[in-house]
């Protein structure tokens, strides 16, 4: 189920209300100015339901055409949220106009409370939110509540100092807020005394630490309380997702069906998770509309990864939203991409070295740089294993093993290996006794740089994106770019494993690779 917006939409209501605080300090200053700045505590505590429609705008670094160039434009929304102060409840209702990965329409609706989540599809069938989406959800409630500043100064042993922060290109005031698991870092503007930023330290499986900050603006007086009426959420200043609103109410009866969910789904919803929440991959698959909304993050309730044999030396990891190919040669064994982060890649190292014992992992290979199938690249790095990259990202993936991951250290933070990173411009081959594999760094309209990779003696062909095996194959501009590379290589006969999806014979989908 894809929900996006209302993660970060949720803006508008306060989970919970506190009591008033009496005591005063120098962090709890900045925040009564700026409550002040919002209309005053009365005007903020009268607000118990607000209804707000908008659009919103998303945007992904991590499926950006090159390393270098902007994020990926995704698609845009309509959306209505409805909030229910005293009872805690919020509802988002959402017609998505995706372009990317697919032009497709989406409808649906969440209802969020504080024990348990769900999600409506486009016809009207309700099912229970995952533990981990709830736990991103709930945070970003906090984060974007008009009512923030409130529950901070009616909560004054959970805030604490901290040192002026970076925001674009000055240095503001700030304050640490502790709800829960979560530290929001408040940054206020010195001039409107007003939030200029609201943000939190995430980990993110290809940047590492990182700051993720959600940056209001267009405040605009509603019911006596200025609501930012646009939030701008920043990855390390990189915009992935903008919400606009174009009205506003406050107090408005909301009728109590708006958050009917049936006991079935309620008994059978998760609880917000607790721990090392993936948040970035949460909500920014979520943004992309390719989440899988599982607790087991990488497939759905019930599912596992398997070692499925192509050839007795080929093994494709499945099960997953994005495969691995394994290749055992005669020193060590070769891995094809690095799906999610590093708890896939653990799986695949161990499965990988158990099928094959004795076998180290001497390479990685990574058929482009997209983040659903680098995030995991860090663990092999930690093994020691050469990864080999297309040109032109040698120096994207060094950075990216150098990065810090001290919020969520992994296995390469603890390990410290130096980056190994070798670079494929046109062709090259990883050649033994045993095995033969040829990369090819070919054109397509996907990405700019890209490896097929051959596996000559079981004449299997690694194609992640271009190819998806998931039922009958159509032609398109990215079949055809793999079609064309296999006529001037002269590969026929092949099997097609897909880094998502299943394999397709070569003859058997000759129409989608075909010029014409």
């Amino acid at each position: 189920m894809k929900y996006a917006c209302m993660i970060s939409a949720a803006l508008l209501l306060a989970v919970s209300q506190a009591q008033p605080a009496s005591a005063q300090s120098g962090p709890l200053d900045l925040v009564k100015q700026a409550v002040d700045a919002q209309g005053g505590a009365d005007a903020l505590r009268a607000v118990k339901t607000l209804v707000g429609k908008g659009d919103a705008k998303y945007w992904e670094p991590g499926q950006s055409n090159s390393v270098n160039g902007e994020s990926r434009f995704l698609g845009d929304s309509k959306f209505t949220v409805s909030g229910d102060v005293a009872s805690h409840m919020i509802r988002a209702d959402w017609d998505r106009d995706m372009k990317y990965p697919a032009v497709e329409k989406l409808k649906y609706s969440e209802i969020a409370t504080l024990t348990y989540g769900a999600v409506i599809d486009d016809k009207g069938e309700a099912k229970p939110m995952s533990g981990i989406r709830l736990a991103a959800l709930q945070r970003e409630i906090i984060r974007g509540a008009a009512t923030l500043l409130l529950r901070v100064l009616d909560t004054p042993q959970s805030l604490s100092a901290i040192e002026d922060q970076e925001l674009g290109d000055q240095m503001q005031p700030a304050v640490v807020f502790t709800q829960g698991p979560n530290k929001f870092i408040i940054i206020f503007d010195r001039t409107t005394k007003l939030p200029a930023a609201v943000r939190t330290r995430d980990e993110d499986n290809i940047w590492g630490d990182s700051n993720y900050d959600m940056v209001p603006g267009d405040w605009k007086t509603v019911g006596g309380v200025k609501i930012a009426y646009t939030q701008s959420y920043r990855l390390n200043a990189m915009e992935v997702q903008r919400l606009s609103f174009s009205e506003i109410t406050t107090n408005a009866p909301i009728a109590p069906a708006t958050f009917a969910v049936a006991d079935a789904v309620k008994a059978a919803a998760k609880p917000p998770a607790t721990g090392n929440v993936p948040y970035q991959w949460v909500l920014r698959r979520i943004f992309l509309g390719r989440f899988t909304d599982s607790d087991a993050v990488y497939f759905p309730p019930g599912g596992s990864f398997k070692l499925v044999e192509l050839s007795p030396n080929v093994q494709m990891v499945q099960g997953g939203g994005a495969n691995n190919l394994i290749v055992n040669m005669k020193d060590g064994l070769a891995v094809f991409d690095a799906p999610t982060d590093e708890g896939q890649s653990k799986w695949v190292i161990d499965a990988a070295k158990a099928k094959y014992p004795g076998k180290p992992v001497k390479y990685l290979v990574l058929t482009h740089h997209h983040m659903d199938h680098t995030g995991g690249m860090r663990a092999f790095a930690a093994e020691g294993a050469s990864v080999i990259v297309p040109a032109p990202d040698k120096a994207y993936f060094e950075q990216v093993i150098k990065a810090p991951h001290t919020l969520e250290p992994d296995a390469q933070q603890k390990a410290m290996k130096p980056a190994t990173v070798q670079e494929v411009k046109d062709t090259f081959s990883i050649k033994d006794d045993m095995a033969e594999i040829n990369l090819y760094n070919i054109p397509n309209p996907h990405v700019d740089g890209y490896l097929l990779i051959h596996v000559v003696k079981d004449n299997i062909l690694w194609v992640t994106d271009l190819i998806s095996p998931r039922g009958p194959i159509a032609r398109n501009p990215q079949t055809v770019a793999v079609g064309e590379a296999l006529r001037k290589l002269n590969i026929t006969g092949a099997l097609i494993a897909g880094g998502h999806g299943t394999t397709a014979k070569q003859a058997d989908i000759a129409q989608a690779l075909a010029m014409n």
